[in-house]
């Protein structure tokens, strides 16, 4: 499934920023590379991708592994893209695809698996579908990707008017159908289970690591709040004057949209200052403007 990914804002290098976006995309590679070799591969689970075109032709391919399958689609879909797509291309995607090919592959040369971890096909499907979504929704925070599947988005994307998102979705169920002719129904059947499951679970895990808490704050004092937003927060604030609807006393209303440990801190602090003040706390995934997501989305 293509996930449209947000525009990349440069980051200097090795500033705070850039080692938390390296940690969470190398975090993400890894929660991909467990999860797919762990549980995908010792069940043939084809629930699309690169990953799952690597499960049903290694098995008529007995001389190369899985990993090793799956290494050497990644090489070539990278120097496809490179060729025809240059910088558009990406460098966090690009180092996310090796790394993952290199640490599947890594794994099965230290701890070899010739079956399932368990008995229980349906956990095993779980953990197969689950690790991988949160590592996809983690690299497509940090607007990367495994490679694969989306490199070919991209060139269709470049090169035709075709509906990207129709198409990888009918490549992904042709994938997943594959299982059921080649390592028989009943892996067929859970491998299409997985590929849906997995689309809910990846649009959900971004909901959550891309929501934040809108507030806006009625209060008789507005300047310590408005001063721990910008100081120690470092969020600005948006500032109307309002009117008590029974009282007609003036008010003043504080609009700002912080994150979840930020949230707290607010509360507490406005709380804290001002124990007369209205709070009302909503939540939003799509939060568009500066220090946010691009407007040209």
């Amino acid at each position: 499934m293509m996930q449209k990914m947000d525009p990349v804002t440069p980051v200097q290098r090795f500033s705070a920023a850039w080692w938390k976006e390296m940690g969470l995309l190398n975090l993400g590679t890894l929660l991909m590379a467990v999860g797919v070799y762990f549980f995908k591969f010792p069940n043939h689970f084809t629930t699309g991708g690169v990953s799952g075109i690597s499960i049903l032709v290694a098995h008529y391919l007995p001389g190369i592994t899985t990993a090793t399958m799956n290494l050497i689609l990644n090489i070539l879909l990278l120097a496809v893209g490179l060729i025809f797509l240059g910088r558009s291309f990406g460098a966090r995607t690009a180092y996310s695809s090796v790394m993952f090919s290199l640490l599947t592959l890594g794994l099965e040369r230290v701890m070899p698996m010739s079956s399932p971890m368990t008995s229980q096909p349906v956990l095993e499907l779980m953990f197969a579908v689950g690790i991988p979504a949160v590592g996809s929704a983690i690299l497509f925070h940090v607007n990367a990707s495994s490679g694969g599947t989306d490199i070919v988005a991209m060139l269709v994307k470049k090169y035709s008017s075709m509906n990207i998102g129709l198409a990888l979705a009918l490549a992904d169920l042709v994938v997943a159908l594959g299982a059921c002719f080649v390592f028989g129904m009943e892996t067929g059947l859970f491998s299409l289970f997985g590929l849906f499951t997995k689309s809910i679970l990846v649009d959900a895990v971004m909901d959550n690591l891309r929501t934040y808490k809108v507030f806006h704050i009625i209060t008789d004092d507005a300047e310590p709040i408005c001063n721990f937003i910008l100081n120690r927060l470092h969020h600005s604030a948006t500032i109307t004057q309002g009117e008590g609807a029974f009282s007609h006393k003036p008010h003043t209303i504080v609009m700002t949209v912080v994150n979840r440990s930020q949230a707290i801190r607010l509360q507490m602090f406005v709380r804290a200052t001002d124990p007369h003040s209205f709070i009302t706390i909503t939540s939003s995934s799509e939060i568009i403007g500066k220090g946010f997501r691009g407007m040209s989305e």
